[in-house]
């Protein structure tokens, strides 16, 4: 990223500070509008002729570089699924607080998946217990795939919004 003086162009296409099109001016006069008000020339791209210039106090300069950054590496991560389980009669309390886990997962980004394990005839009273809960999360995730019942347990995948 070219800065003030090292931008070697002989005019360039400047944006103000409030982000106003200022049109094609000459770098000479960019560089003294910038130190009259106190700001950086910063060059966007060196793709066109005249570059893109923009006049950006350096404080916000960087905290949108680091901004920038940080939101590209947490894409880089990717999603991770976290696993909350519960059983198949579980009270109004522990329910709540296992709605309130989920929201939390899904709102910072990460899919959850509801595990149900069974113990002998509980796969219907299972499978409505996560359709209720997939329902009551529907503001803040989406199911992945329907209601997966295996011999041992029901199983739901949430994707966050």
């Amino acid at each position: 990223m070219l800065m003030n003086e090292k931008i070697k162009a002989a005019e360039v296409e400047l944006t103000g500070l409030q982000g106003e099109d200022l049109g094609i001016i000459p770098t000479r006069d960019a560089l003294k509008m910038a130190k009259e008000l106190k700001v950086d020339l910063i060059c966007l791209s060196l793709a066109t002729s005249p570059p893109p210039c923009k006049l950006v106090s350096r404080a916000e300069y960087l905290a949108d570089r680091d901004q920038e950054k940080k939101k590209e590496r947490k894409e880089a991560k990717g999603i991770k699924v976290k696993e909350i389980r519960l059983s198949a009669f579980i009270e109004d309390h522990d329910y709540d607080t296992k709605k309130r886990q989920a929201e939390r997962i899904l709102q910072a980004g990460d899919a959850v998946q509801l595990t149900v394990r069974l113990e002998k005839k509980e796969a219907e009273a299972a499978k409505e217990l996560v359709q209720q809960l997939v329902k009551d999360l529907r503001h803040c995730g989406r199911q992945d795939k329907g209601i997966q019942v295996s011999g041992k347990q029901v199983i739901a995948h949430l994707l966050p919004l």
